[in-house]
């Protein structure tokens, strides 16, 4: 199978194909290698043979495995959530740092998809209360089994709607987070197949110059934030300043641009005056 992966120019086809076959024969990474010489047969096989090809189709690994883990821990997926990536844990951390100190902390995570923000956020820190919105019904199914299974369901309020529609009148919180959509419409083309064609576009289509979902979430966020509160959003690596605007023109004070561990600009973080 490695042969086959390298041939077919997988980034990755070495680690792809223990991945797989760990799985398909519920194995873990050192019975894998101590049994390798062992003949494969029955079910085993046949799972890896299809989970294989979906592979040489481009599919991702983590979306053949149904799951992807994320500040530590693991999140179920399906075709309406994107995948979480690394990048975006960095927004979880910001976001505890945001909220340390405050007094009944409350935390609204704007287009959850699997959970992982608002989730990880709850399991670090069992004072926080959070809502989740998702526009998908099957994202919020998901990220109710993900609260489920890690614990935190009693703490995450999720309601369907786009962006701040399900919210309730009077409702505040001390910190608004989000990953919205910000690749350009004419770029998603572009792409590598594993996100072209297996991440939901709702996720990924920002409009023709990816700032869509941000004119309506910076606009949008002062009526939901305390006085004093914040907004975080993960940014694509060229939006810094047109995002940094975007919070200014708004009436966002002390707004900042964030880089990642590879030195791009990652998030943008603004206070409601």
């Amino acid at each position: 199978m490695r042969d086959l992966f390298r041939r077919a120019d997988i980034d990755t086809p070495e680690l792809d194909a223990r991945l797989l076959a760990e799985a398909a024969f519920e194995l873990n990474r050192l019975e894998l290698v101590t049994r390798e010489r062992e003949p494969a047969w029955g079910s085993g096989l046949q799972k890896l043979q299809a989970m294989a090809e979906r592979r040489l189709r481009g599919e991702p690994v983590v979306r053949i495995l149904g799951e992807k883990e994320f500040f530590g821990l693991r999140f179920e997926l399906n075709a309406a959530t994107l995948v979480p990536r690394p990048e975006t844990e960095l927004l979880v951390v910001k976001a505890l740092a945001l909220l340390e100190g405050r007094g009944r902390k409350r935390l609204l995570d704007l287009g959850t998809g699997t959970g992982c923000i608002a989730i990880s956020v709850l399991s670090e820190n069992p004072t926080v209360q959070a809502v989740a919105t998702d526009i998908v019904a099957e994202a919020l199914t998901m990220a109710q089994k993900n609260a489920e299974a890690h614990g935190v369901a009693k703490r995450l309020d999720l309601r369907q709607g786009e962006w701040f529609e399900p919210l309730k009148k009077g409702e505040r919180f001390d910190v608004i987070v989000s990953n919205p959509p910000y690749i350009e419409t004419e770029t998603i083309k572009t792409l590598q197949i594993e996100v072209r064609e297996h991440d939901p576009r709702l996720a990924l289509d920002g409009g023709a110059d990816g700032l869509d979902a941000y004119r309506v979430l910076v606009e949008g966020a002062p009526a939901w934030l305390k006085r004093g509160g914040t907004l975080a959003v993960e940014i694509g690596k060229d939006q810094g300043q047109a995002v940094k605007a975007l919070f200014t023109k708004a009436g966002f004070v002390d707004v900042v641009s964030e880089k990642d561990l590879a030195g791009l600009d990652r998030f943008v973080v603004g206070t409601h005056s």
